[in-house]
């Protein structure tokens, strides 16, 4: 490994060779223009149904075991009044009205990136929006992309002063992305929550019939199906969701049908909670309970959250209609007949669950019951895998291996590394607490503070990416606040009783976050610092300097133009480059996908005889890199692709913009596609001429030696022939290794920060040459220290 060590203060000469590099190396405008086409995704009305009846087994699960807690949080100390009941009940009627079905279902849901959802995904919106992106690796050419949507706005509109005002100043990028991180940090937390409190709850009805069991066996029966429960993780989504909708639906009549039956059997009057004058009035009462009992309403929601982030496993659609014709009406039988049976039965509200079942079905109950708190996990499961990948793909958190289990659905994943590490931090809480009371009281502060992250950041959507009304801005907000705001200081109440569970876990994965985006932007701006100028390098000469080796070189480098420091660094302390030099940039863009026909772009950097190119890979958050995709050999493909096109181009040289040739290809390029991908050989292209009217001086064969030859024209079989050759003399991946360090006069944060939490994370995190499944025989590191 070839390493050098750079502090950021030092720069870069610019001379009068700087400013011609500026027209050697202009960003890829044209090649990015002619791969635009339609991509969407359309659902059958029958694959509709499916998703929404899988979606059940997946999304659904958290908000439907809700019942078998939340009465238990509202009243941990026992009912003393019938008037009590009705207004909690009125409470849950009107939390689950308002937040899941108004807020989420029919708002919040909307404001998804072509079917992703989350608070990442709400932040890659505005990040295409509005340049708020902390990474500046953007640039105009990425807008070409068909998934890359966004909106234009009048100079004095409202959606255009606010662009402004974000775009402002540095520390309000930082602050949305503080933001975004504390929301998804937090939704993190209900991934680790949520299966404790469930299964430890489903587990309880143990005890109803055999009143003298000792907690800890109730808590190794919860821990035995955890991790069951994380082990059958690696099937994916589609076959879990398979297994658990069918568990889920029967789940969803059980409670229904049990909640009927008990408000016909015990309390009808309990219907009149339906009124929401009872919520003033249970206010009204003025107890010191009330206030804080407001912890264990906010239970009934839990999973709202996971629901919207589970968005990339199902269609909109599909989870409204699942919602609306038999979560939501399900859940209010459910609780409505809870609450009658309480009415009857004051002592029996730590088991109002289990009590209320009819003795004749009571242990298939409790069967489903299990069944159904293990699928309640998989929800928040899933959406923590999702959570993890847009992270990921946005610079926000180490790269970890990220397994695609579905072949008909993108979004379905699973991660091994952090599946592990939930299972490990659930036992843990399950086995620490024993108590699902104060589980439930860390678990309401977890879903209340990811519920208040999505309202803010939903503002700044409607403004710019929906264009709605200041108005309707206003009132979403004022709505959701008034729910929100109470149960978030009830919450906060809490904090010393269970509630400091998910801030310790969301400070944890904060610092994670934080340092390593910290870090990856601080190496971001040490390549641009640093690039060598275009100009310089082709004032070498076509050998550069250099001997011309037999071979191809891909160069990876973070920049999508110039010349990344590691290159000169190389040619520097090495007498000799490849015949055919490649500068690949692989760059996350904030759009959920770039189709496959439009992820690379290619350009040919100075005259032909250098034989030098550049290659950027462009992928969304929703992308990942398979293990049966041969990234080297679609780098190669696609550099004969090119020159294939760029052999179109009679009459034009090569120092020229061919902009005519790119329209005229702009069908072609499918075409070729398709073509390369039916054939078994490289050569397989085609043997179109390209005639040149300059006079080039091209490197000879570097099969046949190191002298140069002056030709007149070139053919694209000449050329395709003399890539062949270099392919076969060998192909070598350069990738460059940076190593951050804090300067020696840095504070203590930064270097606990810099030298050891994220050298941790380098050291855990998958390299890029297993991402992009890179022979160990065919790579290169090049590494330099950063200091910052």
């Amino acid at each position: 490994m070839i390493m050098a060590s750079i502090s950021d203060s030092e720069t870069t000469n610019r001379g009068s060779m700087w400013e011609l590099d500026q027209n050697l190396d202009q960003p890829m405008d044209e090649e990015a223009s002619q791969l635009k086409n339609m991509y969407r995704e359309k659902f059958s009305s029958m694959l509709l149904l499916r998703l929404a009846f899988q979606s059940l087994g997946v999304v659904f699960g958290d908000l439907g075991t809700s019942p078998l807690y939340v009465f238990y949080n509202i009243f941990p100390h026992g009912v003393d009044d019938d008037e009590d009941v009705i207004g909690a009940l009125s409470l849950i009627i009107y939390t689950l009205t308002l937040i899941p079905l108004m807020k989420y279902v029919f708002v919040v849901l909307r404001a998804n990136d072509n079917g992703q959802g989350g608070t990442f995904a709400l932040y890659s919106l505005l990040c295409r929006h509005a340049k708020v992106s902390t990474i500046p690796n953007q640039h105009k050419t990425d807008e070409e992309l068909t998934t890359y949507s966004r909106q234009t706005y009048e100079e004095n509109s409202l959606a255009a002063k606010v662009k402004r005002w974000l775009e402002g100043h540095a520390y309000k990028k930082n602050c949305l992305l503080i933001l975004v991180l504390i929301g998804t940090c937090t939704a993190i937390g209900d991934g680790i929550l949520t299966p404790a409190i469930s299964v430890l709850s489903a587990s309880g009805g143990i005890r109803v019939q055999n009143q003298n069991m000792s907690t800890d066996v109730v808590v190794i029966v919860a821990v035995v199906i955890l991790i069951g429960l994380f082990c059958m993780q690696h099937y994916g989504t589609d076959k879990v969701g398979w297994l658990f909708a069918p568990l889920v639906l029967l789940w969803f009549i059980l409670i229904g049908s049990i909640g009927l039956v008990n408000i016909h059997k015990y309390n009808s009057s309990v219907l009149k909670a339906y009124n929401p004058v009872y919520i003033f009035r249970y206010f009204r009462r003025g107890k010191s309970e009330i206030w804080t009992s407001l912890g264990g309403v906010m239970l009934s929601i839990t999973g709202t959250e996971a629901l919207y982030a589970d968005l990339c496993h199902f269609p909109v659609l599909a989870i409204q209609i699942a919602f609306t014709l038999v979560v939501f009406p399900c859940l209010l039988l459910a609780y409505t007949g809870q609450a009658a049976y309480i009415i009857d039965h004051k002592d029996h509200v730590a088991d109002a669950f289990y009590r209320s079942i009819p003795g004749a079905i009571y242990w298939p109950a409790f069967i489903i019951a299990t069944l159904a708190a293990v699928v309640a996990s998989q929800a928040t499961i899933s959406a923590t895998y999702s959570i993890i990948k847009q992270a990921l793909a946005l610079g926000c958190f180490p790269r970890v291996n990220v397994v695609h289990t579905s072949k008909k659905f993108l979004g379905q994943i699973y991660i091994p590394d952090i599946n592990w590490v939930l299972m490990i931090l659930c036992i843990a809480v399950t086995a620490g607490f024993k108590n699902q009371s104060q589980i439930g009281n860390a678990y309401g502060t977890a879903v209340v503070i990811v519920m208040l992250v999505t309202t803010f950041l939903m503002v700044p959507v409607m403004l710019l990416v929906w264009k709605s009304h200041w108005i309707l801005v206003v009132i979403f907000l004022v709505l959701s606040l008034t729910v929100e705001l109470p149960y978030f200081t009830a919450c906060i109440n809490k904090v010393d009783q269970g509630g400091w569970v998910p801030l310790v876990i969301a400070i944890t994965f904060f610092i994670i976050m934080y340092v390593w985006h910290f870090c990856t932007v601080k190496r971001y701006e040490f390549e641009m610092h640093s690039k060598v100028s275009m100009a310089w390098i082709l004032g070498l000469g076509p050998s550069l300097g250099l001997v011309r080796v037999p071979g191809i070189g891909f160069v990876y480098t973070e920049l999508a133009s110039g010349v990344p420091h590691i290159f000169s660094h190389f040619i520097t302390n090495l007498p000799a480059i490849h015949s055919v030099v490649v500068f690949v940039c692989v760059k996350y863009l904030p759009v959920y996908t770039v189709p496959v026909e439009e992820r690379f772009i290619m350009k040919r950097i100075g005259p032909k005889n250098y034989h030098m190119f550049r290659c950027v890979a462009r992928y969304g958050y929703k992308d990942i890199h398979k293990k049966d995709e041969d990234f080297e050999k679609m780098l190669l493909d696609r550099l004969l692709i090119f020159v294939r096109l760029e052999s179109m181009m009679d009459g034009y040289s090569d120092s020229e913009d061919f902009t005519m040739m790119e329209q005229k290809a702009e069908r072609s390029t499918r075409a070729l596609l398709t073509e390369k991908a039916g054939s078994n050989t490289m050569s397989s292209i085609g043997d179109m001429s390209y005639s040149s009217q300059d006079s080039i001086v091209p490197a000879k064969s570097p099969l046949t030696g190191n002298s140069l030859t002056r030709y007149s024209s070139q053919t694209f079989g000449d050329e395709q022939e003399f890539l062949n050759r270099c392919k076969d003399a060998g192909v070598v991946h350069i990738l460059g290794n940076t190593v951050v360090q804090a300067r020696r006069d840095s504070g203590i944060v930064k270097k606990v920060a810099v030298n050891y939490v994220y050298a941790f994370l380098r050291k855990l995190c998958r390299e890029n040459s297993v991402i992009f499944n890179v022979p160990h025989e065919s790579l290169l590191n090049v590494g330099q220290i950063y200091y910052i």
